[in-house]
């Protein structure tokens, strides 16, 4: 059966060293997997669009497959592609994507053959017209992906998303954005406006909207009601361990969400895993808050382990309960 809902984004391979527990090396990864990894907690008709060269390894495809996620839009190039990706945590959960060879001396680890002439890519890619060689591109949506409810575009590289938004044109009803972390500076904030006229929900972190409303406003209600204006009906500022703003561009109206208490292993991913369970929220009624509220949800399951498909085992009937209790407690109308 078609999919219902499409994530765009990137595969990768996955060399991580999380704030506690074992290192993940060489493993599936990617924004992609964690974005849909946040949306299976709630729905299966998953479909995903990426891009893979030959030495990927074709085992991982096929456990997505058995997942029932429909693999059409990840596109097989000839030849390898180097799709390594390297994060270590500190204790106290400071990310860093360099300096890859100390992070391994420093735990008392060998250092993995596999991940010799790793150079990790300047953010500033980004914000640039050249594409990631990684990056899925338009032509790689099957066509019959345009019928679907709704798409979430993960943070790409912003050319590479603003291809795909004037693709989707208004074919599909719900589209989401994660914004690429190096365009949220004042000097794009004509490329941001850009980006986010005509699109349902916008998921920039509190660090990246402070960063593109620099010197001009430090409120956060400012400047998410200022994105909305330029032609977002939803704002939605990841604020980490408090959790997540939601405004309402149409009506007004804004919320704090209070994250669930959970239990921190690895943030890997965990924004990623919130805009997935945003989507899944979203298309029961149109709520932002309960939306937001599945998203909660699946971010506080992706968070207490590592990998992409962590919260997916997670116990039965778990993910209703919390987001129960959040919907008791974890809604404050601003």
């Amino acid at each position: 059966m078609n999919p219902d809902f499409v994530i765009i984004g990137q595969l990768r391979r996955e060399y991580l060293l999380p704030p506690f527990g074992l290192p993940r090396l060489d493993a599936p990864g990617g924004n992609v997997l964690y974005a849909a990894g946040g949306l299976g907690v709630w729905e299966s008709r998953i479909g995903l669009v990426a891009r893979v060269g030959e030495d990927y390894p074709q085992e991982w495809l096929r456990a997505l497959e058995a997942r029932g996620w429909d693999l059409r839009g990840v596109r097989l190039l000839p030849g390898p592609l180097d799709q390594r990706f390297f994060l270590a945590w500190s204790e106290d959960l400071r990310p860093s994507r360099s300096g890859a060879v100390s992070h391994f001396v420093q735990r008392g680890l060998p250092f993995p053959k596999s991940l010799l002439g790793f150079q990790p890519q300047s953010d500033t890619l980004t914000a640039q017209s050249q594409p990631d060689p990684v990056s899925p591109l338009p032509a790689d949506l099957p066509l019959d992906y345009l019928d679907v409810k709704a798409i979430h575009l993960c943070a790409l590289e912003a050319v590479t998303q603003q291809r795909f938004l004037e693709q989707l044109g208004r074919a599909v009803q719900v589209i989401t954005v994660d914004p690429p972390g190096s365009l949220m500076a004042p000097t794009f904030q004509r490329q941001v406006r850009s980006l986010v006229n005509g699109i349902t929900a916008f998921f920039p972190s509190l660090e990246e909207i402070t960063a593109l409303f620099w010197g001009e406003t430090n409120d956060p209600w400012e400047m998410a009601a200022a994105v909305g204006e330029w032609g977002c009906e939803l704002v939605v500022i990841k604020c980490g361990e408090c959790g997540q703003l939601v405004y309402d561009a149409v009506s007004k109206r804004r919320w704090e969400i209070g994250a669930y208490p959970a239990r921190v292993a690895d943030p890997t991913g965990v924004g990623d895993a919130f805009c997935g369970g945003f989507l899944a929220g979203y298309l029961k009624n149109y709520d932002p808050v309960e939306a937001a509220l599945y998203g909660n949800v699946s971010a506080s399951l992706a968070i207490e382990g590592s990998g992409p498909f962590y919260a997916l085992d997670a116990m039965p009937g778990l993910a209703q309960r919390r987001l129960e209790a959040l919907r008791e407690w974890g809604v404050k109308r601003c």
